[in-house]
């Protein structure tokens, strides 16, 4: 039996289109490494950061959350950045928002999608340079974002 040269170019492209296509999924234990990139390395403290979602989540298409930061956000202390991590999502990045002084309140809300359930983690810079932060672990009993085989 022999195999023409098209046929073996056709299934060549078509499993090299597959694999183009094909999402990234996030590695276990790749959280560690989402936060210290997200921090460049620097130390990250526990608390000033409130991290605020439904510990059982029904469906993970639309889950809210908000994150409340304790700063008085002044010119000399104030919050410059949030950023949300998650633990199995495809991606690790949830949101990252830049503030300034002039913001008023360091809180954010937003809806977002989780694959299953994870950990979150909210991170915090401060003007100071110090991270802070706060984690939830989120159970989720209808998923997304998950590719179906």
């Amino acid at each position: 039996m022999s195999i023409k040269r098209r046929t073996l170019l056709s299934a060549g492209a078509a499993v090299g289109t597959l694999l183009l296509v094909r999402p990234a999924r996030a590695q276990a234990g790749d959280l560690a490494s989402a936060i210290k990139a997200a921090t460049s390395g620097a130390p990250v403290q526990r608390g000033r950061v409130k991290l605020d979602i439904a510990p059982l989540v029904e469906n993970g298409n639309t889950v809210p959350i908000t994150v409340h930061v304790t700063s008085p956000m002044t010119a000399a202390d104030h919050v410059l950045a949030i950023t949300v991590l998650n633990e199995k999502n495809p991606q690790r990045d949830v949101i990252t928002c830049r503030l300034g002084p002039r913001a008023g309140r360091a809180d954010i809300s937003a809806r977002i999608r989780l694959a299953t359930s994870q950990q979150l983690v909210a991170i915090a810079q401060m003007s100071d340079g110090s991270f802070w932060s706060d984690t939830v672990d989120v159970i989720v009993t209808l998923a997304a974002c998950i590719e179906t085989p």
